[in-house]
């Protein structure tokens, strides 16, 4: 007999089994074909960085050396007259081309102080304050739906996925890695440091250790694939967590942003080649804390702003379309931050009701208490 462990390694290595060990109540759920990944990014992801929109009167001239990356206006990945997709999200403008990838823009939080921790706890618990509840918004969801469960893939248990409802937490389990997994987790702390960075990426390729074809990004893709495996087996979770660090960009955020954003562009890509068929059924919904000053700071960076961008993805997805209200750029809040047009909790709510079809006053009561005020945003499920 397997142990629940064995069983994990096997099936995140690429093996379908037909039973989920312990679990003899998903016969009612399990066999829905909704699935649900929600991919919560730590440290406040650049919103119009992910998502610039370019054609907006002032955006080059607020948005300075941050603008057009690379020369990224030559190359944009326009999404319409007023929105594009950064480079490195090439994947996604593909999925967005086949309706298959969509943008919610200037999303923020009740919340609207600059703390990571305490926007993280407001966005996790789904209450209108950091210490609103001691339960996440994720795993009250779950506790809706008849007979599932959920699973999280990482190291700890978030508070997105602590409550009552049944969570598997899966961590991958360290293995043997090449100079080029260890370089790329180097990579990733010195990012920030304006003075080492560059001799360090400099010495990386001089010694041919990264290839640039590599990118990098490569922890959290392979731990999408992971979910794309769990989800695809039989009689196991359709709802699954993830988790990546490392976007709080203070400096060199474009040379940062554009390795990041390639990363997560392959953890979409791999997600829907192994999820296969199940992609159709699938909603992709990718979080941050809050968003970044619009200017840029005194070392090529953005501090801690307000309003980010909620990306959409999968075969379930009204996608090929910008969602919501836009507040536009010619006016900010405190004179630094995007205008929030809208609550991420309805955002949430709008896939949560339309996609799991869990009812409208569950949401506003238990899966984000009192939170009336926030409707669902239409339209979001195709």
């Amino acid at each position: 007999m397997l142990t629940r462990r064995q069983f994990l390694t096997r099936l995140a290595g690429g093996c379908s089994l037909l039973l989920w060990p312990g679990v003899t109540t998903l016969a009612d759920g399990a066999g829905q074909p909704q699935r649900l990944v929600v991919v919560l990014l730590r440290g406040a992801m650049d919103g119009l960085t992910a998502v610039p929109s370019y054609g907006e009167p002032r955006f080059e001239e607020l948005r300075g050396e941050l603008a057009f990356p690379d020369k990224a206006q030559e190359v944009m990945r326009k999404l319409d007259d007023t929105f594009a997709l950064h480079p490195s999200l090439e994947f996604c403008h593909q999925l967005f081309r086949h309706q298959e990838f969509a943008v919610v823009h200037a999303c923020g939080l009740p919340y609207t102080g600059r703390s990571h921790f305490a926007a993280q706890d407001c966005l996790e618990n789904g209450s209108d304050s950091p210490d609103g509840s001691r339960t996440g918004w994720l795993n009250r969801a779950v506790g809706e739906l008849q007979g599932q469960q959920g699973l999280s893939i990482s190291s700890a248990r978030p508070l997105l996925v602590r409550g009552e409802a049944p969570f598997v937490t899966w961590s991958p389990t360290p293995g043997k890695h090449g100079p080029e997994d260890l370089a790329h987790r180097v990579a990733d702390l010195y990012d920030e440091d304006e003075r080492l960075s560059e001799p360090f990426a400099q010495a990386l390729t001089s010694q041919q250790i990264v290839p640039d074809s590599r990118g990098g990004g490569e922890q959290l893709a392979g731990v999408m694939q992971s979910a794309g495996r769990f989800l695809s087996a039989e009689n196991a979770p359709r709802i699954a967590m993830v988790q990546d660090g490392g976007w709080d960009t203070h400096a060199r955020q474009n040379a940062v942003l554009k390795r990041k954003l390639r990363g997560l562009d392959t953890g979409v890509k791999r997600l829907r080649a192994t999820l296969g068929d199940d992609w159709r059924h699938t909603v992709v919904v990718i979080v941050t804390e809050f968003g970044r000053t619009v200017g840029i700071n005194g070392t090529r960076g953005t501090d801690h702003g307000t309003a980010s961008s909620v990306l959409l993805a999968g075969g379930a997805v009204r996608g090929g379309k910008v969602h919501g209200e836009w507040p536009g750029l010619s006016r900010l809040r405190d004179n630094r931050d995007l205008i929030a047009a809208q609550d991420m909790r309805s955002v949430l709510k709008g896939v949560l009701r339309d996609h799991l079809h869990i009812d409208t006053k569950a949401l506003d009561a238990r899966v984000f208490p009192d939170s009336r005020d926030a409707r669902p945003l239409d339209g979001l499920i195709a």
